[in-house]
């Protein structure tokens, strides 16, 4: 998201690859050939020095094992590159950094992102995603998940503002992606869009503005015709920041489109004091937060709610209908859930 004064738009601009430079006496695979696994190694003892390279000579399918150092500047994986797997060697997300530090404000939205995923049925593990852009007047996406079927297993995502974003596109068009035993860390919006995303099984920490609004966790702009948005599930919701005050959400009507009826569903979760009681939904660019589709379930913790009318319960037996499965399924069936 880009802020022009009341206003949030998503700019989204083609992906690009660089030229893969081999190696000297290494045999490189090229996108005719067929899927293989390859080595990425920051200090030249792999296939590639840099993961950007071995994306643009890997066909799809492939799976790139990455060895623990320290990989600047944004990864970009297009959409000719579905079901390719990048995966940490070591098994430790802290292991493997994909770093960068671009505003939005300079960048663009996609431009900003440190990994600009675009591709379907690509699975990424065991590694970090970061933007450490420090001056905190813009945007800075860590994630771009522009692509349908993916899944993020044990991965770290560190931002400020719009950490991750899951974005379909405009309409009514929805890419799916689940992250499992994950942590994501960010003050303002820091998981938000239009795709249906479960969040599942993983530490959700907002950072500490020291302020009295220390910020929102979601930002769903679902669009109308999608029944399912954004699932925070079996996850724990963590701050150092002072009580009671940080928002779940809020409500994001991408462009002002009113059809952009976000849906954001947390559930059986153990939420810090930190969340706010009342305003725990809040207001955004003139829409109310009512006008979206924000409900809990099953959730404890000191941040839990206590009955306040502005936190919207859910039925047990709606809840029967908002699991992690339907939100994945969509027309072919897809579940990864573990």
């Amino acid at each position: 998201m880009r802020l022009h004064g009341n206003r949030r738009t998503v700019v989204v601009r083609a992906a690009t690859t660089l030229a893969a430079l081999p190696l000297a006496g290494v045999a490189l695979a090229t996108p005719a050939n067929a899927a293989t696994t390859v080595t990425v190694a920051a200090d030249g003892s792999g296939n590639y020095s840099t993961i950007q390279a071995a994306l643009s000579a890997v066909s799809s399918g492939s799976v790139i094992n990455i060895k623990p150092g320290t990989y600047r500047g944004q990864v970009s994986i297009p959409s000719s590159k579905s079901g390719v797997t990048l995966q940490g060697t070591t098994g430790t997300a802290t292991d493997v950094v994909i770093t960068g530090n671009t505003p939005a404000s300079t960048a663009g939205t996609s431009g900003s992102a440190t990994v600009l995923n675009l591709a379907k049925d690509t699975t990424v593990k065991g590694l970090t995603i970061a933007n450490t852009y420090a001056a905190h007047d813009s945007q800075a996406l860590a994630l771009y998940a522009g692509g349908d079927r993916q899944v993020y297993r044990n991965v770290r995502l560190l931002g400020y503002q719009d950490t991750f974003l899951s974005w379909g596109g405009t309409g009514s068009s929805q890419v799916r992606q689940y992250v499992y035993k994950s942590y994501i860390e960010g003050a303002v919006d820091f998981i938000y869009g239009n795709g249906a995303l479960v969040i599942d099984s993983t530490t959700i920490r907002s950072l500490d503005r020291g302020s009295s609004n220390n910020g929102y966790i979601t930002a769903a702009a679902t669009n109308a015709a999608n029944k399912y948005g954004i699932l925070i599930t079996r996850s724990t919701l963590t701050s150092s920041a002072a009580a009671r005050t940080v928002a779940l959400g809020r409500c994001w009507h991408a462009g002002g489109a009113a059809d952009a009826i976000g849906q954001v569903l947390v559930r059986d979760s153990t939420l810090g004091g930190h969340i706010r009681q009342a305003g725990a939904w809040q207001d955004m660019s003139g829409f109310s937060w009512k006008t979206c589709r924000f409900t809990e379930y099953g959730n404890t913790g000191a941040g839990a709610s206590t009955g306040t009318t502005d936190r919207p319960q859910m039925s047990g037996s709606t809840a029967a209908n908002y699991t992690a499965q339907k939100y994945l399924a969509g027309g072919d069936g897809w579940n990864p859930v573990q």
